[in-house]
């Protein structure tokens, strides 16, 4: 149940991460990761289809004055631009005030013989709640000719970036398309002027529905759009990679002087006659000089691009149905849930520093899936989402980690310190695997100690004194012991067992267990002394040690932990200790043959006979054990 519960970690972080991202700094963030991917990709080719008419500063300089122009000139221009043989005007300019009743009908009258151009308006929605919104049309002359128009209103996000185009607003309960969606819709190519007819337009009377997240056209496939009424932008290139021509250079015919070439006649007009360049094209019309503040930061970043161009991006796309699309967000989240409890799964069985290694690799993965998804499919996926989400993950199972290996190393600091040195015991927090249940087969060497008759000594005095003298005498023993690096496994009544060369290894264990036997020799001494003093009776021991090997580890069961070593090598030794009772020795310790051979030329020892002890059919040469050499 426990490990059941622990994979709701991952459904914890989902809902966490979904969370956060409802924050607009984060969701800003988000963009920007998305926009990287607009930067990858690069530019893409164009359809030959649009072309700009650019109100820049070399048409300032040509016609030698400041914006705004005379609408004279916008008559000429759409005059010459229908010479020139373009298929379809659209003013990104807002010819929504009177300008004196001439040019405006002129500009009028211009536009509805050739019935080729698309006008511009604006709707300023209401700043405040219960404030009613404003609707600036174009002027009535050109209403009256019947020609199309949409409203140029572009919606920057948080950080002003224009990334989505807005293909509608409501004005009360009337959508008002955009400048974009109307041209789409008055720009098929079997759709016919009728020049007979000044002020008709095929698409006119076709009527635009919007139903179900799309607005249907009775000439083109249906566009789609989001809760907010915008779409994404598939932008195309930045600032620049859609044809411009200057707006001077088209109205540059005979008929105009242009005052800003200083009396040369360049006529620059017949030159984009002769070739072609406007001809059967959608001519976009707006203003790119920074002045006129009409540009905006775009994903690909650089310079920033004029509103003009960026209805251009549009319109390319929505001709070209090359839409972009966001993963569904609920097909979305269950994938990246299954994606967290795979990863879950995986943290929680290896180390740390692989899983950092394979969460670097798989932050790559999914950014190079996003662009790979994005360039082939128009397919936008989160990337910063993903990211911060399997990064939570991976410090998740980093802190679970901590805290398991934190609550392993109390519980060996616990166990152990007791019973070890603590250079022994810091050892083993270093790499607390070797004490995972089941035994290994390793040398070590074992020491048994027990008191001579201590049944005796119990019954000649009250457990009062019996418990303090044993508890004086073993904390003795159990010092010298962890002090020569052993390990203390077990007191059986006033017996005692350690180990040597384990569970860390240990260089020349047995001799560490021969100076432990000889120490505790000498602290008995010391004690006898005291107690002694004290008027208490004392008593002796007797030490068995051998050296061989034996299955080591956590052979205790599963509901308690037991450190320990078992086989022939721990059987002797203790029968080696019982052995000190049959021979008279100075020190009474016995060691076995397998140990001498190990101590020989460090210590000090008498061979004592060749024995068969208690369980064992092979004799074995047993030797007491006297002192170590001067040079140890």
């Amino acid at each position: 149940m426990k490990s059941w519960r622990s994979y709701l970690w991952p459904l914890a972080i989902l809902l966490l991460v979904k969370i956060l991202f409802l924050m607009p700094l984060l969701r800003v963030s988000e963009h920007k990761a998305q926009d990287s991917l607009f930067r990858v990709r690069g530019a893409r080719a164009l359809s030959d289809s649009i072309v700009i008419i650019a109100i820049d500063d070399a048409s300032d300089s040509a016609l030698d004055m400041r914006w705004p122009y005379p609408r004279e000139y916008h008559a000429r221009l759409i005059d010459n631009l229908f010479r020139l043989g373009a298929r379809k005007l659209v003013f990104d300019i807002a010819f929504t005030e009177t300008a004196d009743p001439a040019s405006d009908s002129l500009l009028a009258s211009r536009a509805g013989h050739h019935c080729n151009t698309i006008f511009a308006g604006k709707l300023l929605q209401a700043a405040n709640p219960g404030e009613p919104s404003r609707l600036l049309t174009p002027i009535s002359p050109i209403l009256n000719t019947g020609l199309p128009w949409g409203i140029v209103n572009i919606s920057p996000d948080l950080d002003n970036v224009i990334r989505k185009y807005t293909l509608f607003e409501m004005f009360d309960t009337i959508p008002m398309y955009s400048l974009g969606v109307t041209t789409y819709h008055n720009s098929h190519p079997d759709q016919k002027r009728n020049e007979d007819e000044p002020g008709s337009d095929a698409a006119g009377d076709a009527e635009l529905v919007i139903r179900d997240g799309y607005i249907h056209s009775s000439f083109h496939p249906a566009l789609p759009f989001g809760k907010d009424g915008r779409a994404l932008i598939n932008y195309y290139g930045p600032a620049g990679h859609f044809p411009y021509v200057s707006y001077a250079s088209v109205i540059d015919d005979s008929s105009m002087t242009m005052p800003g070439y200083y009396g040369v006649e360049l006529d620059e007009f017949y030159y984009l006659q002769d070739m072609a360049l406007l001809k059967d094209k959608i001519v976009l019309i707006g203003a790119t000089m920074d002045e006129l503040h009409d540009k905006f930061p775009t994903p690909l970043g650089g310079d920033w691009t004029p509103g003009v161009e960026i209805h251009a991006n549009y319109l390319e796309m929505a001709l070209r149905q090359d839409f972009l699309r966001m993963l569904n967000p609920w097909y979305y989240s269950l994938l990246l849930l299954s994606l967290l409890l795979l990863f879950w799964y995986l943290f929680k069985r290896i180390k740390p520093q692989y899983a950092a290694i394979i969460l670097i690799v798989l932050i790559i993965i999914q950014y190079a899936l996003a662009l790979y998804l994005f360039s082939s499919q128009n397919l936008l996926l989160p990337i910063l989402e993903t990211a911060l989400a399997l990064i939570l993950l991976y410090v998740l199972s980093l802190i679970l980690h901590y805290l398991k290996s934190m609550k392993e190393k109390q519980f060996i600091r616990k166990t152990f310190q007791q019973y070890m040195a603590p250079d022994l015991v810091n050892e083993l927090l270093k790499n607390p695997g070797k004490l995972s249940y089941g035994g290994t087969y390793q040398e070590i060497s074992v020491l048994f100690s027990d008191i001579r008759s201590f049944t005796t000594y119990t019954e000649s005095h009250n457990p009062t004194e019996t418990v303090n003298i044993l508890k004086e005498y073993l904390t003795a023993m159990v010092s010298v012991i962890i002090r020569n690096k052993g390990t203390l496994d077990k007191f059986v009544g006033d017996e005692i067992m350690a180990l040597y060369g384990s569970p860390l290894p240990l260089e020349n264990h047995a001799l560490h267990a021969c100076k432990t036997a000889l120490e505790m020799r000498e602290k008995l001494a010391e004690l006898q002394d005291k107690w002694k003093a004290e008027g208490k009776d004392s008593f002796e021991m007797g030490i068995g040690i051998n050296t061989g090997g034996a299955i080591v580890g956590n052979l205790g069961s599963e509901q308690i932990f037991d450190y320990t070593a078992i086989g022939d090598t721990i059987n002797l030794g203790a029968r080696l200790e019982s052995t000190t009772k049959e021979y008279n020795t100075a020190k009474h310790i016995i060691i076995s043959e397998a140990t001498y051979e190990k101590v020989k030329d460090y210590v000090e020892a008498r061979y004592l006979d060749e024995v068969k002890v208690k369980g064992k059919n092979i004799s074995v040469k047993i030797y007491e054990l006297l002192d170590i050499k001067d040079q140890v």
